[in-house]
C-alpha cells in the first residue's frame, strides 16, 4: 500500500499543531413562543324534580347549573321559556305526557327566598358571573304554586341554559 508524501506530511502537521487552532464553533438564535388563550366556557345542569304535586301545597325543588369559563371570563346565565306553547320567562309551563292539553305552572328563580325571576334576557334578568380558577356552580330555585287543578298526568318541560359571553 502506498501512502503519499504529502498525506503525511499533513496528518503530522495536524498532530502537531498547538490546540488554540483547532477550536470549537458555536452559533445561535432563538425563536418565539406563543399562545392565544380564547374565551371559553362550558356548560352542564342537573335535573329539576318536583316530586308529587297536590294541589294543596306548593312543590319547591332545586337544579344546578355548572359553568367552567376560561379565568377572567365574565358571562351570563340564560334560562328560555321552556317548550311549552304560550309559557314565558315569568311563567313556564309543564305540559302533561298523556294529557296534552294540561299545562301545570311552574317558576324559576336565581334566589333562594324565590322573589327575582330568572330569565333570558341579558342585563335584564339573567345571573351575571366571572370565571376564576374553578367551575362556579349556581342553584336555581323552582316552585310549583299550591292551588293549580289539573289532570293527573306526569307532566314535564325543558329549559335551555344559555351561557353568553
Amino acid at each position: 500500500m502506498r501512502v503519499s508524501l504529502s498525506l503525511l506530511i499533513g496528518a503530522a502537521i495536524a498532530f502537531l499543531a498547538p490546540a488554540s487552532i483547532v477550536q470549537a464553533a458555536t452559533a445561535t438564535t432563538s425563536f418565539l413562543v406563543t399562545a392565544t388563550v380564547l374565551k371559553f366556557c362550558t356548560v352542564v345542569a342537573t335535573p329539576m324534580a318536583f316530586g308529587d304535586y297536590t294541589s294543596s301545597t306548593a312543590a319547591l325543588s332545586t337544579s344546578t347549573i355548572t359553568v367552567t369559563c376560561t379565568a377572567g371570563t365574565g358571562y351570563d346565565i340564560g334560562l328560555n321559556e321552556g317548550d311549552a306553547a304560550g309559557a314565558t320567562v315569568t311563567t313556564r309551563q309543564m305540559s302533561g305526557t298523556t294529557v296534552t292539553t294540561a299545562r301545570l305552572n311552574y317558576f324559576l328563580y336565581s334566589d333562594s327566598g324565590r322573589t327575582v325571576n330568572w330569565g333570558n334576557t341579558v342585563g335584564t334578568d339573567v345571573v351575571h358571573l366571572t370565571a376564576g380558577a374553578v367551575p362556579i356552580i349556581s342553584t336555581v330555585y323552582g316552585r310549583v304554586p299550591a292551588g293549580q287543578f289539573v289532570a293527573p298526568d306526569a307532566y314535564l318541560d325543558t329549559i335551555d341554559v344559555t351561557v353568553t359571553y
